[in-house]
C-alpha cells in the first residue's frame, strides 16, 4: 500500500473547535459496531446500547459456543423489538488463529529471562515453562530471532496481561522461546500471534464452516466479518461456500489484521463488500509509526471505491476507565476525519460518541467530495452521475436529509459513497412475495446491511401499508421518512428534502419541503 497525502486540505476554523460539542438528538452520522458479551448480554442492557448508538451488533466465535450467542441474539431482536430499530448481525469467524487453552484456568507466569516452550502436544499442562497448542506447524513457520505474542488481552498493548517471545530454537514439532517480558496470563485462552510469518492454517476454518452453516444458516446473518484475510482468494472461497448454504444475500466483510493482507489490499477491496481494518493485530506485524499510514491508506481506498471501511481498538481504556484517554479521543476523531464508515468495539466500555460528533462538526464535506467526483472522471457512468447530483444538490440546498428509494440497498449505499453532510433515509421496499416483518426475508436483509455505511438509516417500508393507505410507492415513503424524520429529532416542518428514486431505467433526483403536520 502506498502512502496517503497526509496534508491537511485546508486548515481547521477555529472557532468550530472551539464551540462546546453537545450530543445530537440523532445518532452520529459514523457508525458504531458494538460486540455482544457478558457485560451486553440481557434484553435491557442491548436495548440501551441500541438507543445509544450502537447500529450494527458483533458476535465473536473465537469464544464461547453457539448456545450462548444464539441466547444472546434472541434478546437481541426483543431488544431491537421493544426499541423499533433494525438491527443487522456480524458474525466474526475465528480464522487461523492459534490458541493456548488452560484447562486449569490458574494464572501463568512468565518472567523475563526465562524460557518457555510451545509444543502441540496436547497432552501436556499449560505452564510457566510449557504451553500447548492445537497445531503443528508452527516450528516450520518461524525461525531463530523470530516474535512471538501471547495472551488473553493480546491486543490492547498491556504488558502485564501478555508477553513478547522471541524464538530462541526449533526442535521437531516444538519451539523454544526466551520471554522477554514478565506477565501474568490468565484466563481459559491466550492468543498466540506469529509476527510476519505464514501460518500454513486456512482463512476458512472447518470450525468456522460449521458455525456459518448451521447457526449462521439458521440465523440468516447479514454479515460475516473474514478474520485474518489474507488475500482476494480467500473473500472467493467463502463467497462460494455461503451461496452453496443459502446465504447468497449475506454481506462479506474482510478483516485486514497483517502485512500479507496488507500486500493484497486492493484485490481484497475489490472481492469484498466491506473492510475492517484490525488494528490491533497490525499493531503487532507493524511498528506502530506505520499502522496508522495503512490505515489512513485503506480509509482512502475504500472511500474512492464506496466500500464501507470499519477500524478497531480505538478505546482500549474503556475497559477498565469511564472515560477514553485523550489520545484515544483524537485517534477516533481522526479517523472520522479520514472517512472511516464505523468505529468497532470490542471489551470497551462504550459510554457515548463525542469524540464522533466533534470530529464530524468540523468535517469538510466538500472537499471529500470533490476528491471522490475527481477519482470517478468524466464522463461518469449514469449511476455515479445521479448519486453525485443528489449530494451536490442536498449541499447546495442545505437539505436536512437525503432519501433514497432502493430495493437492495445499493442506491443508499452510492449516495454515501459522497459523503454528504445530512443522513441518507434508505427507505426499502421488500420484494415481491417478501414478508418485511419476518427477521429473514429480502429486503430486511438488505435494509439492516445498509446500517454499516456511515449516515445510511434505513427504514422497512409495506407495499400493503402504502396500497391501503390510498398512496402511491413515492408518497408512502416520504410520509414514512418524514415521520421517521420527526420521531428521532432530525427533521422539522419546511426542512428541505432531497428525494433520489429510480424509474424504469432513469433516476430522478428532486428537492421537496417538510409539510407542517
Amino acid at each position: 500500500m502506498q502512502g496517503a497525502n497526509m496534508l491537511l486540505d485546508e486548515p481547521v476554523r477555529l472557532t468550530s473547535v472551539l464551540t462546546p460539542v453537545k450530543p445530537k438528538v440523532f445518532p452520529s452520522l459514523t457508525k458504531i459496531v458494538g460486540t455482544l458479551g457478558p457485560n451486553s448480554h440481557s434484553v435491557e442492557v442491548i436495548q440501551e446500547c441500541l438507543t445509544a448508538g450502537m447500529a450494527v451488533a458483533r458476535f465473536d466465535f473465537s469464544w464461547m459456543d453457539a448456545s450462548y450467542h444464539q441466547e444472546t441474539l434472541n434478546n437481541l431482536r426483543k431488544a431491537a423489538q421493544n426499541v423499533n430499530k433494525l438491527c443487522p448481525v456480524m458474525l466474526d469467524t475465528l480464522g487461523p488463529e492459534i490458541q493456548v487453552h488452560n484447562s486449569t484456568g490458574g494464572p501463568i507466569e512468565l518472567k523475563a529471562g526465562n524460557h518457555v516452550t510451545i509444543t502441540p502436544d496436547l497432552s501436556k499442562a499449560p505452564s510457566s515453562e510449557i504451553l500447548p497448542i492445537k497445531f503443528g506447524g508452527l516450528a516450520k513457520a518461524v525461525k531463530k530471532g523470530d516474535t512471538l505474542f501471547i495472551g488473553q488481552y493480546l491486543f490492547t498493548g498491556s504488558e502485564t496481561t501478555s508477553s513478547w517471545l522471541e524464538v530462541v530454537e526449533t526442535s521437531g514439532e516444538n519451539v523454544e522461546c526466551l520471554v522477554t517480558n514478565t506477565a501474568t496470563l490468565a484466563g481459559p485462552m491466550f492468543t498466540l500471534h506469529v509476527s510476519k510469518a505464514h501460518v500454513s492454517l486456512p482463512t476458512l476454518s472447518d470450525y468456522d464452516k460449521e458455525v456459518i452453516s448451521t447457526w449462521g444458516l439458521h440465523n440468516s446473518v447479514d454479515i460475516i466479518s473474514l478474520s485474518h484475510t489474507r488475500s482476494a482468494e480467500d473473500v472467493r472461497e467463502l463467497r462460494s461456500f455461503l451461496q452453496s448454504h443459502g446465504l447468497q444475500d449475506t454481506q462479506i466483510y474482510a478483516k485486514v489484521e497483517n502485512t500479507e493482507g496488507l500486500d493484497h489490499f486492493d484485490e481484497i477491496l475489490q472481492e469484498a463488500d466491506g473492510v475492517i481494518i484490525s488494528r490491533g493485530d497490525l499493531g503487532i506485524d507493524l511498528p506502530p509509526e506505520d499502522v496508522f499510514i495503512s490505515q489512513k491508506t485503506a480509509i482512502k481506498k475504500c472511500n474512492l471505491a464506496g466500500k464501507p471501511v470499519i477500524i478497531t481498538r480505538v478505546v482500549d481504556s474503556m475497559i477498565d476507565n469511564l472515560r477514553p484517554t485523550r489520545a484515544e479521543a483524537t485517534d477516533v476523531a481522526n479517523a472520522v476525519l479520514d472517512g472511516t464508515d464505523g468505529i468497532l468495539l470490542g471489551a470497551e466500555t462504550h459510554r457515548g460518541p463525542y469524540p464522533v460528533d466533534a470530529a464530524e462538526s468540523v468535517y469538510n464535506q466538500l472537499v471529500h467530495f470533490k476528491k471522490l467526483v475527481k477519482h470517478v472522471g468524466d464522463p461518469m457512468p449514469h449511476e455515479e452521475s445521479v448519486a453525485s447530483s443528489a449530494v451536490r444538490t442536498a449541499m447546495k440546498v442545505k437539505a436536512a436529509a437525503i432519501v433514497v428509494f432502493t430495493f437492495s440497498g445499493r442506491a443508499a449505499r452510492l449516495v454515501a459513497k459522497y459523503k454528504p453532510p445530512m443522513p441518507v433515509l434508505a427507505v426499502v421496499f421488500p420484494r415481491e412475495g417478501s414478508d418485511p416483518t419476518k427477521w429473514r426475508s429480502y429486503g430486511t436483509t438488505q435494509a439492516r446491511q445498509c446500517f454499516a455505511a456511515r449516515g445510511v438509516y434505513p427504514l422497512m417500508a409495506s407495499t400493503e401499508e402504502a396500497e391501503t393507505g390510498g398512496l402511491t410507492r413515492e408518497e408512502y415513503g416520504i410520509k414514512l421518512a418524514q415521520n421517521y424524520g420527526r420521531s428521532v429529532g432530525m427533521l422539522k416542518p419546511y426542512d428541505r428534502l432531497i428525494i433520489f428514486q429510480k424509474i424504469g431505467d432513469s433516476s430522478v433526483v428532486k428537492i421537496i419541503e417538510c409539510d407542517s403536520s
